[in-house]
């Protein structure tokens, strides 16, 4: 019989990305402290980042899941050799775009799938990092102004989603568009493989 799914995310995105694939599963949040994390871990690249927070989320709800799949995943956005999370703060965002329009940037993403035994036996984990080119319009001071004003780049890697209002800005993708909205579905069945399990199984 085929593990259970469970996504370690609260990201809509990421649960209707598995939901649109025909993929079954469930959600549970987990409680990682991301900053504390990163500083605990020392300095490390952009992508090493995501996978550090993938595995981090990952491990934090398979051990209160046992005898399910768990994957976690985490989105850094790579702009000029610097790691962006989300902004928060519209400020922020807007002093982001200003800089990124026009150019292009590195959206990383981790994820890291455990399959949790329901004995003492040790889990099984297998992560990877998936990266895409995102190459921006050079758009106006009064487009970022009513973009920041829709409130979705506060709270998501870059700033930025193509699959919401800023797909508008968005002129070309160089990689698995999933990878930008933050998890990749193709990536998701090679980890799954390593577990013995085909994405088939999961089809709702």
């Amino acid at each position: 019989m085929t593990l259970p799914l469970i996504l370690a995310s609260a990201s809509p995105a990421r649960t209707k990305l598995l939901t649109d694939a025909g993929i079954a599963h469930r959600v549970l949040v987990s409680d990682v402290d991301e900053d504390a994390a990163t500083a605990a871990a020392g300095p490390l690249s952009p992508a090493d980042t995501a996978l550090l927070l993938a595995r981090a989320k990952a491990e934090s709800v398979a051990t209160g899941a046992p005898e399910s799949l768990v994957i976690g995943c985490d989105s850094v956005f790579e702009f000029d050799g610097l790691p962006y999370g989300k902004p928060w703060e519209p400020e922020v965002a807007r002093e982001r775009w200003q800089l990124m329009r026009g150019k292009s940037g590195v959206l990383h993403t981790g994820h890291w799938l455990i399959s949790s035994p329901s004995d003492a036996g040790t889990p099984v984990a297998h992560g990877e990092v998936t990266s895409a080119v995102v190459h921006f319009a050079d758009i106006t001071d009064a487009e970022i102004d009513a973009y920041v004003a829709t409130g979705e780049p506060l709270q998501v890697a870059g700033g930025f989603t193509i699959d919401g209002f800023a797909g508008a800005f968005i002129t070309g993708i160089e990689g698995d568009p999933h990878t930008v909205v933050g998890l990749s579905i193709s990536t998701l069945r090679r980890l799954l493989s390593m577990h013995g399990v085909a994405i088939t199984d999961l089809w709702a």
